[in-house]
């Protein structure tokens, strides 16, 4: 990647091995609009807020060194996630033990072996994950990426630094805080597309605020089997949190409108229902979100059949 000058609190983590900046993060945007993230050809760019105030991260790779500068009240602070985020702590070392690799139908050793530089991001910011993952239930992934997005533009403020460092993009938002969430009026999240079953649901969580943020730190099993007691909160919304939260590297969104057939069709040839999904995936159990990550990167397509019907999307929370 070429370099892109950087200024301010500055801090630079050797992956050790190959590494892809935009396969590792890309999974943290909600949609191509997401504001609160974006990449350019030589970095990537983020803000969001610490318990210090809200932060700009700018990340640029050099080989296998990541150089990440922030800006903001936050700044310090963000700069102690950033090996997290970009995933120190993800171990694929048995993934890729040979007994293991020798396990995988061939479609996905491919895919490992073409892409060995993904790693899994743990971004430790439970609500930040939790607001867009329920705005996506039950209804199109369109639909919730528009209404978030929306909600963003709206209600989210500039990313520190941006007015005074041109690197910086100047669209970059800082997502509202869990008060700031609070304090939307009912009226402005209809006018975003968002019913009031899911902004009851968001009310109801930010309430637990401080508390779920803490989950960061306990196991990714754990903390997804808490938040599912939260009502309105199911196996799919808590997966959708801890795959980026935690870098969950097992869970996977059951209830998902179209993960199952599209897992059916590439491991069995076949669509199956959640069940049937899962039980395709045991073999893997430990790593079977990693599987699935691997299919989409092998560029599998499930077959269509029929004319084109517009989406009603059933998953679950």
């Amino acid at each position: 990647m070429t370099a892109t000058m950087f200024s301010g609190p500055a801090v630079v983590w050797d992956a050790g091995r190959p590494f892809n900046l935009h396969q590792t993060l890309g999974i943290i945007g909600r949609g191509p609009g997401d504001p609160t993230i974006r990449m350019t050809p030589d970095a990537a760019w983020l803000a969001f807020n610490t318990p210090d105030g809200p932060a700009t991260l700018g990340i640029n790779q050099h080989g296998t060194e990541l150089h990440a500068r922030t800006w903001g009240p936050g700044a310090e602070h963000a700069l102690s996630t950033v090996p997290a985020l970009l995933g120190a702590q993800d171990d694929w070392s048995t993934f890729d033990a040979p007994d293991f690799i020798q396990s995988l139908p061939p479609r996905i050793k491919e895919a490992r072996r073409r892409y060995p530089a993904l790693r899994l991001p743990a971004t430790g910011r439970v609500v930040d994950s939790l607001v867009p993952a329920i705005l996506e239930q039950k209804v199109t992934t369109v639909e919730a990426h528009r209404g978030y997005a929306t909600l963003l533009r709206k209600f989210g403020t500039q990313a520190p630094g941006a007015r005074e460092h041109a690197q910086i993009p100047a669209d970059l938002l800082v997502a509202p805080t869990a008060q700031q969430w609070a304090a939307i009026p009912s009226w402005e999240w209809h006018k975003a597309g968002v019913g009031p079953q899911r902004s009851a649901t968001i009310m109801r969580m930010l309430r637990s605020a401080s508390a779920l943020d803490r989950l960061a730190k306990l196991p990714a099993a754990e903390a997804g089997t808490k938040l599912q007691s939260i009502p309105g909160i199911g196996a799919w919304t808590a997966a959708e949190v801890t795959q980026r939260t935690h870098g969950d590297p097992d869970q996977v969104a059951v209830g998902d409108f179209h993960l199952a057939a599209y897992v059916g069709w590439a491991l069995a040839g076949k669509p199956v229902d959640d069940a049937g999904m899962l039980e395709l995936l045991e073999p893997w159990r430990g790593h079977r979100q990693r599987v699935v990550r691997m299919l989409y990167l092998s560029g599998f397509r499930k077959p269509s059949f029929g004319p084109r019907m517009s989406i009603q999307d059933h998953r679950g929370h």
